[in-house]
């Protein structure tokens, strides 16, 4: 059977925090490195090429910001495997916030394919289970850190 290569993976996360507060998490670096990287080379704003690096493990990427809705959405392309990613944000209540990421695109074949979607879903799960911590309880959870203590798995 072969897999749909134009399947969307999805995780998503509500967070007990205002739409604008859990928005600028993932818009501003210093949030964001509390959570999910260590370094960037700058904001999100739109058409904008920004860096991403997970120093603990040597390895970072590049990533093309295609739109921004503030307080919305957030739509991006990786460089390094050209998958898009987008965030959406829809208001609970006054004081929380339901995140969406989806994410598409991936390449190769089946196996691969399917392995990189596991992969997608885990990932974003982890990071928005971590931003959830950060935000709610100013806690950092060192989950992308604690995942691969011996080092990033290729």
């Amino acid at each position: 059977m072969a897999i749909d290569r134009l399947a969307v993976v999805e995780a998503q996360m509500l967070i007990r925090r205002p739409v604008p507060e859990v928005f600028e998490a993932f818009i501003n670096p210093h949030i964001t490195t509390r959570f999910w990287f260590t370094k960037s080379s700058g904001q999100l704003e739109p058409g904008k090429k920004v860096r991403w690096d997970w120093e603990m493990f040597g390895v970072g990427d590049t990533l093309t910001v295609k739109e921004i809705q503030e307080n919305r959405r957030i739509l991006i392309e990786w460089d390094g495997d050209a998958t898009t990613v987008e965030w959406n944000f829809e208001p609970r209540g006054e004081d929380s916030t339901l995140v969406r990421i989806s994410t598409w695109g991936f390449r190769g074949d089946d196996s691969e394919v399917l392995a990189q979607s596991i992969d997608s879903k885990g990932g974003y799960t982890m990071v928005l289970a971590g931003l959830k911590a950060w935000l709610e309880y100013g806690v950092e959870l060192n989950l992308v850190r604690d995942q691969f203590p011996d080092g990033c798995l290729k």
